[in-house]
């Protein structure tokens, strides 16, 4: 995974679920933060964890923060 590349965690769709992207590449669709770290751990990321993926300038959250999982009504 390049490291200039952000990781982009879209908004929740209907059944909570997020898009996780890095760069072009989907790496899952997300239903809370441990699936995230998992993604990346397998992309060669080994050291991420919850509180990383809080406080890293390589995420991009979009609609909503590492704590939103649900669509919105």
């Amino acid at each position: 995974m390049a490291n200039d590349r952000p990781i982009v965690i879209y908004p929740p769709g209907e059944d909570g679920g997020r898009r996780v992207r890095d760069g072009v590449r989907f790496l899952g669709m997300a239903y809370g933060l441990l699936d995230v770290v998992e993604f990346l751990r397998l992309e060669g990321l080994e050291s991420v964890d919850q509180d990383w993926l809080r406080r890293s300038t390589m995420v991009e959250w979009r609609g909503g923060g590492p704590d939103v999982w649900r669509g919105h009504d």
